[in-house]
């Protein structure tokens, strides 16, 4: 039994399930799906955008450097179902003494507020990005109850008595060499010294030696570091971490001295608003798959696919249970999420972090409905949410 769910059995491989309601416009399914490694199992949900009454936001445990397992994020927000999200930063021993922030790769919005940015591609976690993808990718909901692909960019600046800088980070583990990137309250605790460690092309690559920080309190600069510190930081409070020419242009500003934060993301393809928006990788578009999709690494996977012109999403999860673990490939999810109806799809997180969660009938909480490959739910730092309102 997992802590904070029930884990309910998946049906041995062979068999196959009929669906069964969530709630109003959420349907859950179970079924086997032939792979080149092996038959393997599959958890499946339709969500129906079209219904008024169903809609998608982002499970989050309330700060970007952080993590909880899906169920409890899940049943914190009041959510009937979801999947776990983004790949994160898990792992930092080519950093001694540097701790693992938690934190997303990808640009995250939540309830149409901006929480944090994307890392430089060479301080990506996960498997390699198709040609012509990038860490800005992300799977959304729009204003317009839509849900789409699309590219997030950060348009930031910081104003200072001696000319504007442009801010080249918001809320992310791993800054752009010689920036200089913005860190609020939905930062966390966590120390910030991983922001100035690898370089963009090298996620190991050594911390930087040349860093600066200020912390800026109702428009005044209040205290300055050559270190970049951690603990909560206040409402109200920005945080400026600087790295090479970045931390050169922080040194300049003196305590007392107004500083003024900008930040904001902006869609580049479809220039919409978001309410909900997580990072990730595409393998579907248009209904054709990428190019360059890997067709050899079989495992576990998680992914969203969207069908009916953004009115209809899929989300599936490949059962990690020792009996039907042999996984799919990438190229293997994009034609299942093309197979099933999706003229888009996008690649979450996989291996131990695939978790699909959904409540039974009468349920007021949800079960884990995969076998997590671990055994347990992993901790993670943001899934995809599906709320029904009666």
């Amino acid at each position: 039994m997992l802590a904070g769910a029930a884990l309910v059995g998946a049906a041995p491989a062979g068999a196959v399930q009929a669906g069964t309601a969530v709630a109003p416009g959420v349907r859950y399914e179970e079924f086997d799906v032939q792979g080149a490694k092996g038959l393997t199992h599959v958890h499946l949900l339709r969500v129906d955008l079209s219904d008024p009454h169903v809609r998608l936001d982002l499970l989050y445990p309330g700060t970007v450097a952080a993590r909880a397992p899906v169920s409890r994020l899940a049943d914190s927000a009041g959510a009937v179902a979801g999947v776990n999200g983004d790949f994160f930063d898990i792992d930092e021993t080519q950093h001694p003494g540097v701790e693992a922030t938690g934190a997303t790769v990808g640009p995250a919005i939540a309830h149409g507020v901006a929480l944090k940015y994307a890392v430089p591609k060479g301080q990506r976690f996960g498997p390699g990005l198709p040609p012509g993808t990038d860490t800005r990718e992300v799977f959304g909901v729009g204003a317009d109850r839509r849900a789409r692909l699309d590219h997030l960019a950060l348009l930031g600046s910081v104003r200072t008595p001696g000319g504007p800088l442009t801010l080249g980070g918001l809320n992310q583990y791993a800054l752009p060499e010689n920036s200089v990137g913005a860190f609020t309250s939905q930062w966390g605790s966590v120390s910030r010294v991983r922001a100035t460690c690898g370089t963009d092309t090298n996620r190991a690559a050594p911390c930087s030696t040349d860093t600066y920080e200020v912390t800026v309190r109702a428009g005044r600069v209040v205290s300055a570091s050559d270190t970049p510190g951690g603990g909560a930081i206040a409402p109200g409070t920005t945080v400026l971490v600087g790295r090479e020419a970045g931390a050169q242009q922080l040194r300049k500003l003196s305590k007392g001295e107004p500083v003024t934060v900008r930040h904001r993301l902006v869609a580049s393809a479809s220039k919409t608003a978001y309410r909900f928006a997580l990072g990730g990788c595409p393998v579907l578009r248009g209904g054709q798959p990428l190019a360059g999709l890997d067709g050899k690494t079989a495992a576990v996977r998680t992914a969203v696919g969207i069908a009916d012109g953004g009115r209809r999403l899929l989300l599936l999860a490949v059962d990690g249970g020792p009996a039907y673990r042999t996984g799919l490939t990438i190229a293997e999810v994009a034609d299942e999420m093309r197979a099933l109806g999706s003229q888009d799809a996008f690649s979450l997180d996989g291996g131990g972090s695939t978790t699909l969660v959904a409540r039974q009938p009468g349920a007021n909480t949800v079960s884990v409905r995969n076998h997590p490959s671990g055994g347990a739910e992993r901790p993670v730092p943001n899934g995809i949410g599906v709320f029904s309102t009666p």
